[in-house]
C-alpha cells in the first residue's frame, strides 16, 4: 500500500533519539521524504527507523594545544602537529626579540 501525506510512520526522530511515530510531509518516488515527529515537531528527513552513524570523537582543542606546547601534567596521546609547532617555535622566538 503507497505511502500517503499524514500518514502514520516509525522513524527515528534525530531530536528525540529514538523510533518515534512520525507523519509524513512529503512524499518522493512514492516514498516518505520528510517526516514530522509526533513528539517533538520536529521535521526532519525520513530515515527507515536507521539512526546515524556515531560522530568521532575528538580530543579538545585545549589538550592538543597543550600537548603541541609540552605543559605537564597533560594526558593525551602522542599528537603530530608540525604546524603548531612552527607556530609554536615562531612565537618563542618571537618573545626572546621582544625581551631583548
Amino acid at each position: 500500500m503507497p505511502v500517503r501525506l499524514g500518514d502514520d510512520i516509525d522513524d527515528f526522530c534525530v531530536k528525540c533519539k529514538r523510533v518515534m511515530n512520525h507523519l509524513v510531509v512529503s512524499i518522493v518516488s512514492e516514498g516518505p521524504a520528510k517526516v514530522r515527529c509526533k513528539t517533538c515537531y520536529s521535521d526532519h528527513d525520513f530515515r527507515n527507523e536507521q539512526a546515524p552513524p556515531p560522530k568521532e570523537k575528538k580530543p579538545p582543542v585545549v589538550k592538543v594545544a597543550a600537548a603541541a606546547v609540552g605543559l605537564p601534567g597533560v594526558d593525551l596521546p602522542e599528537v603530530d602537529l608540525p604546524e603548531v609547532d612552527l607556530l609554536v617555535e615562531d612565537v618563542l622566538v618571537a618573545d626572546a626579540e621582544v625581551a631583548e
